[in-house]
C-alpha cells in the first residue's frame, strides 16, 4: 500500500491516472497478489482509489489526495535521528536546485508553477488550516519536481527517500504549522533563481528556504543542529550559534566555543545575540516569514 500511497502523494500518479493490470503491478512492487488486493481495499475505502468491473475496468486513481494517516503507521524514524534528516537536506537540496537549474526544460518550470497555482489555489478557497495536509503535499510535490527537472533519475530517487523522511519528522517533532503566505513566496523565488541559473542566487534561496524548518527544530529542542561543517553549512552554524547566545544567562557550551575558536570569531556575550547588538533576552529579529514556518 506505501508504494502506490507514496507515489500518489509525490505527484508521480494523478488523479484519472489507471494502474498496471494486478499481476504486472504485484510483480512490479514485488508482493503477492493478495497483499496487492488489501493494499487495493484499504486505499479504495479512503477514496484514493477506484476499482471498475469490466472489460474495460481496471484500478485507477480516484484521489490526488493522500491522508498523511494512511503512511503513519509506517514511520520508522527514532526522534534522534530528526536531526540527521535536516543535515542530509541541507546536503543534498541546494546542490539539487543548481543542477536543475542548468537542465530544467520548458515543462519542468511549468510544473513547477502549477504546484505554486494549486498551493494558492488552497488558500483562496479558505482557512488553509484545514486542509494543511494537502497542502503539506502539495510542498513535497514541488521539492520533487526540482529533483525531476535534474533529468537523473538517481537524484529523484534519493529526493523522493529523503521528501519520506522528513514527512516523518515533521510529523514527529516539528508541530508548528507552515504558514502559507511565506511558503508560496519561497516557493516562487525558489522557481525564479532557478529560472535564472544565478548559482548564488539558489544558495541564498535555499539557504533561507531550508532555515525555515531547522530553526524550528532548534527552538522546539533546545539543540544546535550542526556545527564545525564545510563552507556551504556555516550560515546554520552561525545562525545557530548566535540564536542560543542570544537567550538569557547562555554562555557559550564547549562546542560552541570551540567553533568560535575554529572560524575566530569573537564570543558573543550571553543575552545578546552575536552581531546585532541585541540584549536583555529578545532573539535576534528573524528574515520575514521565517518564524514558524514549517516548510
Amino acid at each position: 500500500m506505501e508504494q502506490i500511497a507514496e507515489a500518489i502523494r509525490l505527484g508521480e500518479l494523478n488523479e484519472g491516472d489507471r494502474l498496471p493490470a494486478e499481476r504486472e503491478l504485484a510483480t512490479a512492487m514485488q508482493i503477492s497478489r493478495a497483499t496487492l488486493r488489501e493494499a487495493v481495499r484499504v486505499l479504495s475505502d479512503a477514496k484514493v482509489l477506484t476499482v471498475k468491473p469490466g472489460s474495460s475496468g481496471g484500478i485507477y486513481v480516484a484521489s490526488g489526495y493522500v491522508p498523511f494517516e494512511l503512511l503513519r503507521s509506517k514511520s520508522k524514524l527514532r526522534l534522534g535521528e530528526v536531526a540527521g534528516v535536516l543535515e542530509a537536506r541541507r546536503l543534498f537540496e541546494p546542490r539539487v536546485a543548481q543542477l536543475a537549474s542548468l537542465n530544467a526544460r520548458d515543462n519542468d518550470f511549468i510544473r513547477l508553477q502549477a504546484n505554486i497555482d494549486q498551493q494558492k489555489a488552497l488558500v483562496d478557497a479558505g482557512d488553509v488550516t484545514q486542509e494543511i495536509d494537502r497542502f503539506l503535499q502539495l510542498d513535497a510535490q514541488f521539492h520533487l519536481s526540482i529533483a525531476s527537472a535534474t533529468g537523473n533519475a538517481t537524484i529523484v530517487s534519493l529526493m523522493r527517500m529523503l521528501l519520506r523522511q522528513l514527512e516523518i519528522a515533521r510529523d514527529m517533532a516539528l508541530h508548528l504549522p507552515p504558514i502559507p503566505g511565506w511558503v508560496i513566496e519561497i516557493h516562487e523565488r525558489t522557481l525564479a533563481a532557478i529560472r535564472s541559473t544565478d548559482q548564488q542566487e539558489i544558495e541564498v534561496v535555499m539557504d533561507e528556504h531550508l532555515a525555515a524548518m531547522e530553526r524550528n527544530w532548534e527552538r522546539e529542542t533546545g539543540r544546535v543542529l550542526v556545527r564545525p561543517i564545510p563552507e556551504f553549512l556555516r550560515p546554520v552554524a552561525e545562525r545557530a550559534v548566535a540564536e542560543h547566545a542570544s537567550q538569557p544567562g547562555n554562555g557559550l557550551n564547549a562546542v560552541e566555543r570551540t567553533w568560535f575558536q575554529d572560524e575566530q570569531q569573537p564570543y558573543p556575550e550571553a543575552g545578546a545575540a552575536a552581531g546585532n547588538g541585541a540584549s536583555g533576552g529578545e532573539s535576534p529579529p528573524a528574515a520575514p516569514g521565517r518564524k514558524t514556518a514549517s516548510d
